[in-house]
């Protein structure tokens, strides 16, 4: 690994300060889980690595009456060991609780998972459902991002240098509406995903039709999978089997996986179906205990 500079500023100003003042060779470090395998393997280079730790915003984990305020260091352990959280948004539970071990989901983060913009990476897709926004710092000011537009290849994102992730929101959950995430890995625990879905889904005050929908998709595309019009056919439609199946059909159609050593271009498009299916189920199941 390169020498490198570590600094761990205690406010978000001189984050950015830090963060802009190296002519965009510093990095982030959020968790760290995977920064400093990359730096080590030379996948990643830094003048100096910026510790988001001791940074009140970054770090914030904040339930209101308009949504979730989610820091970008914030660890996914705390967001698993927090009850309200848990029940407000069970599928990013769903996505943090099966990151790594759980040693690693104390240091790593569901921003630093966003920024690393994996195609595989488990948070995503869920903050995609939610309709989240990401606020992004830096020496031009502050900015909005949607989720779903954050990642723009494999291993990038939107941020500019000197620029960092402070933090992403979610809505608060409307009534009726529940979401789910889901993968498939060879192994139960400690792997990356063949293919993932997630699917948010608001039914009507009878509880038989969906008003909207939202899903979702990691790992068969360059970047986490935006699969709107799958979504959107949901609409209108009553919750049956042949509805889902639809979506499901719908989602595998924008589908644009690879063939790799984890899995084959036919296999996750048709684990794309599969999962949906179960993904948009089990949202139908929670927004009907809501």
């Amino acid at each position: 690994m390169i020498d490198f500079d570590y600094a761990v500023p205690t406010s978000l100003s001189e984050a950015v300060s830090l963060m802009g003042s190296n002519g965009g060779s510093a990095r982030m470090l959020a968790g760290g889980t995977d920064l400093l395998i990359m730096m080590r393997a030379g996948r990643r280079l830094a003048k100096l690595v910026v510790d988001a730790k001791s940074v009140p915003e970054l770090n914030e984990l904040s339930l209101t009456d308009s949504g979730l305020n989610l820091g970008a260091a914030t660890s996914c352990k705390r967001i698993w060991d927090d009850e309200p959280v848990v029940q407000a948004y069970p599928a990013l539970n769903d996505s943090a609780s099966i990151i790594g071990s759980v040693q690693i989901q104390g240091r790593a983060s569901v921003g630093g998972n966003l920024c690393n913009a994996a195609p595989s990476a488990d948070c995503t897709p869920t903050l995609i459902v939610h309709s989240g926004v990401c606020t992004i710092a830096g020496p031009n000011g502050t900015r909005q991002v949607p989720v779903e537009e954050f990642c723009t290849g494999p291993g990038t994102n939107v941020l500019q240098p000197g620029e960092l992730l402070v933090n992403i929101k979610l809505p608060s959950a409307p009534t009726n509406s529940g979401a789910h995430y889901l993968r498939f890995t060879p192994r139960n625990e400690m792997d990356i995903a063949v293919a993932g879905s997630a699917a948010f889904v608001q039914l009507d005050e009878s509880k038989q039709n969906f008003a909207s929908a939202r899903i979702s998709l990691a790992a068969v595309a360059p970047t986490p999978l935006f699969a709107k019009a799958a979504g959107d056919l949901l609409v209108g439609k009553p919750v049956n089997e042949e509805s889902i199946q639809q979506a499901a059909e719908a989602a595998k159609a924008v589908a644009k996986p690879i063939t790799d050593m984890r899995g084959t271009v036919d296999q996750r498009i048709h684990l794309v179906g599969v999962l949906t299916a179960r993904a948009l189920r089990k949202a139908v199941e929670r927004a009907r205990e809501a």
